[in-house]
């Protein structure tokens, strides 16, 4: 069960960020301190907090449809209809740990820790694993990547993180593409390529040449097609226009898995080394409506106006009926 997000006051005066935000990320949920209790308008500054106090003076309380790390970031979600997506990106400036919580309306798109690639793929020279058994393998002369030829377990261009593959693409023609789909091939191709943590299938074409096959039922490809990527969707199946694009597009994308990959194995551990949030407070006691409360008088005999406040004692009758505990400012909000 997911727990609430809470924003309480942070009693520490001599701290420059007001609030505390407690996040229900793993067992004990992490606490850090935020200059604003939601990105609205820009990106907020955040920074680890010693925990949660006891006696938190809690100014507001969101029930959390999802929360989950993915790498340095962390998605929350919450249960509302609007402003209810943000992102806490973990990265380093200047040597230290900065924290940012940021939402849609603050950034187009969150990219902790990768920079966009302009000569270089996410800002390195690569080396790419070629599988020995491909024929005519992409040389990538008109990328920075070096290349190395071995036996590949899946896919036919790779990269290594730690010793051990982490990425791969395995590249098709469209005849190619076809041919594996209808002779089932290519279902224990994607099924190799799923256990590995990133994989992808490039193809040298566009989507559209699969309906221009001679010998073959166009449909019956696309059908096929369509089932596959249901079945694995772990894998995407990217098409490019031309063989260039595709040898472009695996070298980006492999660059890209690279950094992503580095940086989640980087804070693989990031739930424990925050301090605990602890025990999450109870949440109040929805206050009953009025007119539900001038009902039940009515019904139990009792005289009461059609209009202002319901008297107290008639409150407390009714939570006391319904088996509720009466809350300290219900009767005075009832109208």
């Amino acid at each position: 069960m997911v727990d609430d997000l809470l924003v309480a006051r942070n009693p520490d005066p001599a701290s420059s960020l007001p609030y505390l935000v407690r996040i229900p990320l793993g067992p004990a949920g992490i606490v850090v301190k935020a200059r604003e209790p939601w990105p609205k308008a820009s990106k907020v500054y955040c920074h680890r907090a010693d925990g949660w106090p006891e006696d938190a003076e809690i100014v507001e309380r969101h029930p959390v449809r999802s929360c989950s790390r993915r790498g340095p970031a962390i998605d929350l979600v919450l249960r509302r209809g609007r402003q209810n997506r943000s992102q806490l990106v973990l990265t380093q400036a200047h040597g230290r740990e900065v924290i940012f919580w940021q939402s849609p309306s603050t950034a187009k798109q969150a990219r902790p820790g990768v920079h966009l690639p302009t000569a270089r793929a996410s800002g390195q020279v690569l080396e790419i694993l070629v599988d020995s058994g491909e024929k005519y393998a992409y040389a990538f002369r008109h990328q920075q990547a070096t290349t190395r030829r071995r036996r590949l377990g899946a896919g036919d261009y790779a990269v290594e993180l730690d010793g051990a593959v982490v990425a791969a693409v395995e590249r098709k023609s469209v005849n190619d593409l076809a041919s594996s789909l209808l002779s089932g091939k290519l279902t224990y191709a994607l099924s190799e390529l799923s256990a590995l943590p990133r994989a992808a299938l490039v193809v040298e074409d566009r989507y559209s040449r699969l309906f221009t096959l001679e010998h073959v039922s166009g449909s019956r490809v696309a059908e096929a097609l369509a089932e596959a990527q249901v079945r694995f969707p772990s894998v995407p199946i990217v098409f490019c226009e031309t063989r260039p694009l595709a040898q472009e597009w695996t070298y980006r994308w492999l660059g890209a898995c690279l950094v992503e990959l580095t940086a989640a194995a980087r804070t693989r551990s990031v739930e424990s080394t925050f301090s605990p949030g602890g025990a999450v407070p109870p949440a109040p006691a929805r206050r009953p409506r009025a007119s539900a409360v001038r009902a039940w008088a009515r019904e139990q005999g009792m005289a009461v106006n059609d209009h202002g406040r319901v008297p107290v004692d008639v409150v407390r009758r009714y939570e006391a009926a319904h088996a509720r505990e009466p809350g300290p400012s219900s009767p005075r909000v009832l109208t």
